[in-house]
């Protein structure tokens, strides 16, 4: 691989959800305070044609799944980005930006069932058409690293609370 390598994905398949403009969405999956319902958002992911719907064998088992999808609405990006919840501009890595140099996001939702070729979300934070180009299953004891630090977030949930969200915005 060298430093001008280029990727080519093809998504599995789209997401449908009740989000059509970023400023409806929330800005993490379990975060809906401030969104216009409140509540956590029900959505669906259907295959695209070009997948044997055997890709989905054993995945009713898992409560949650990893989506990777593109940020396909990025409009380019910044080496650093004001965040949402407020404080000085930081580094676009230490964030959760949609505008990054590879315009490429990583959710993990809840599975709430999976009907043939579709597979039913709850707690979304994706626009409906958003691609996405991976699904992984959400394991427990390899994802999730309670005690771990936050940098400068853990500083803001000190400040606003832990849950704290900007709260509906205005659009541009």
């Amino acid at each position: 691989m060298t430093r001008d390598s280029d990727f080519v994905y093809r998504p599995i398949g789209v997401v449908r959800s009740p989000y059509s403009r970023r400023i409806d969405a929330p800005h993490q999956s379990t975060v809906v305070e401030g969104t216009e319902t409140g509540e956590v958002a029900i959505a669906t992911l259907e295959l695209g044609p070009h997948l044997d719907e055997k890709v989905l064998q054993d995945l009713d088992g898992f409560d949650r799944v990893w989506l990777i999808f593109a940020f396909h609405l990025s409009e380019g990006w910044k080496s650093t980005v004001k965040p949402p919840r407020g404080g000085p501009k930081r580094g676009v890595f230490a964030t959760r930006s949609p505008h990054r140099p590879n315009s490429i996001g990583l959710s993990a939702v809840e599975l709430v069932k999976i009907e043939g070729r579709t597979l039913h979300l709850r707690g979304v934070d994706l626009l409906d058409g958003t691609p996405v180009l991976d699904i992984k299953p959400y394991v427990p004891y390899a994802d999730a690293f309670p005690g771990s630090k936050a940098g400068w977030i853990d500083e803001m949930d000190a400040q606003k609370g832990r849950y704290s969200a900007p709260g509906p915005r205005k659009p541009r």
